[in-house]
Parts: C-alpha cells; sequence; structure tokens
C-alpha cells in the first residue's frame, strides 16, 4: 500500500480488495451512506470521512495524514493482506467463484462501544430499520460533525437515560437492553479492553453475559468490534449453507471463518435466487 496528499485528500494506491458497496453496505455497519457519485460518507470515532474508489485508487476526501493514518488505515484494515486471503478461501470448491465475484468484501475494525451497541438493536430487525434508528440515536445524542453527520454518542452520555427514552426512538424491546448496555459500560461492569485480550472462547461467555447478548450478537460484535477474525455468526443464510459442511468447516477457514462467513453469505443469496 502507498499513500500521498493531494490538496486535502489521501489518495492510496495497492489495495485491491476493497470494494466499498460489499463492505459498507453489507450490514456489519450502519451509518456509511452511499452518495450519488458512488462514494461513500460515514463517521468514526468522531471523525467524518468521504471516501471514494476511483479505479485502483481509494481517495479520502478532506482528511488528514494525521487521522488517515491514526483512524482509517486500522478501520479499513488497509494493512492486511485480503489478496493472499481470499486465494486461501478459493480452496473451499463451494465459495471459490462467489469469492471472485464478490471480491473486495473486507472486515471493518469498528469501535467496540459502537459495534457492541448496534448489534444489540440489530435483533429482529431489517437494515434499513436498524439504520434508522442508529441514526436517530446519535442526531438526539451525539454531537454533529458536519452536514448532518453526527457522532456515535458515548456510553456515558447515553446511561443518564431511562428505557422510555430509547424506546422514543423506536428501539421497541431492545430499549432496556440497550439502557442497560449504557449503565454497565460508563459503570466498568464491562471492560471491553479485558474481553479483547481473552481467547475467543472466553470473550464469547463474557459477551454472553452482557444482558440482551445472545450467540448472534455476540458473534457479530466479535467479528465486526473486538477484531476476532475466527467469529463465525449465524444468521438464517448461514444456517442454509452449513448443511454442506456435515463434517464442520474446511480448514482453509481456519482463524479466518469470520471473513469466509462474508462470502458463505454471499453464496447461500445467490443460491436462493438461482431457485426462484
Amino acid at each position: 500500500m502507498k499513500y500521498y496528499s493531494d490538496k486535502n485528500d489521501i489518495i492510496v494506491e495497492g489495495v485491491n480488495c476493497l470494494d466499498l458497496e460489499l463492505t459498507l453496505d453489507c450490514g456489519q455497519a450502519f451509518r456509511w451512506v452511499k452518495q450519488e457519485d458512488n462514494s461513500f460518507s460515514g463517521a468514526v470515532k468522531g471523525v467524518f470521512l468521504n471516501i471514494k474508489k476511483d479505479g485502483d485508487k481509494l481517495i479520502f476526501k478532506n482528511t488528514s495524514k494525521k487521522d488517515f493514518e491514526n483512524i482509517w488505515i486500522n478501520y479499513f484494515d488497509l494493512e492486511k493482506d485480503y489478496d493472499k486471503i481470499c486465494e486461501r478461501l478459493k480452496q473451499d470448491k463451494l465459495i471459490n467463484s462467489t469469492v471472485d465475484e464478490y471480491y473486495g468484501i473486507r472486515i471493518l475494525n469498528q469501535d467496540s462501544w459502537e459495534s457492541l451497541c448496534s448489534f444489540v438493536i440489530s435483533q429482529q430487525n431489517n437494515i434499513k430499520r436498524i439504520k434508522g434508528i442508529i441514526k436517530r440515536l446519535c442526531n438526539t445524542y451525539g454531537d454533529e460533525i458536519t452536514n448532518g453527520f453526527y457522532s456515535f454518542p458515548d456510553p456515558e452520555r447515553l446511561a443518564k437515560l431511562d428505557t422510555e427514552d430509547f424506546e422514543k426512538l423506536g428501539m421497541g424491546y431492545r430499549a432496556k437492553y440497550v439502557a442497560r448496555l449504557a449503565k454497565d459500560v460508563a459503570g466498568g461492569k464491562i471492560d471491553f479492553d479485558k474481553i479483547k485480550s481473552l481467547p475467543i472462547e472466553e470473550a464469547r461467555v463474557e459477551l454472553l453475559k452482557i444482558y440482551g447478548v445472545g450467540a448472534k450478537v455476540a458473534d457479530c460484535a466479535l467479528l465486526f468490534g473486538f477484531g476476532f477474525y475466527d467469529a463465525f455468526p449465524i444468521d438464517v443464510w448461514i444456517k442454509r449453507v452449513m448443511k454442506y459442511y456435515p463434517d464442520g468447516l474446511p480448514k482453509c477457514f481456519d482463524r479466518i471463518r469470520g471473513i469466509a462467513q462474508q462470502y458463505l453469505f454471499y453464496w447461500a443469496r445467490k443460491q436462493q435466487r438461482a431457485v426462484k
């Protein structure tokens, strides 16, 4: 990967395996907005970004070198060799062609708090509604950064609220989960650094202790918010896939099962369309 400044932008070359739409609008993050020019706008850690793919270049608009190096390299995992990972996944005959067809899916390194809170909200919910709830949460309790984009509110701010405040945002039964989660994180009962330091099975146990967190939410948070690339969230699509692996997942998925899961999801969706 090479990068350089061009006026107020950062231009990145040499990142082949990154499709912005597949990565930013696949259900692992909920606050990126696609623009008319096919760029995406969003906010991470209170910093706004507009990002666009132009051929083999990534353009980070109006971004300082400091923010690029301190936030965006890690967030987009730009130093990980996804080309090598994809070649390894293609050893599995089931998704070999799917890796080529949907080449460019990348796991984001999201903030643990935002990711966990978002997936608690996501339970029994569709993506459009999840995005709407989270947008209202940020617009109401976050800080405006620019042009209608807000920061994700920190747990200390949300800990001062009651369940009824979250119900007003349309969270339904999830409101009580978010209210307790914010209080437990703000009060130190939930230690994100500790969870990240544990082996994956122990980290999962810690997340499952949290009020309102079940197996799927725990695995989504582990994969998308805590850096556990071997976490393997199971939804209705992945349940259908697992019948093709009666002896368990193949060896080539070891330690990157979460990345494989993304391609398995698209494979399952593609098979469903073929049946129709």
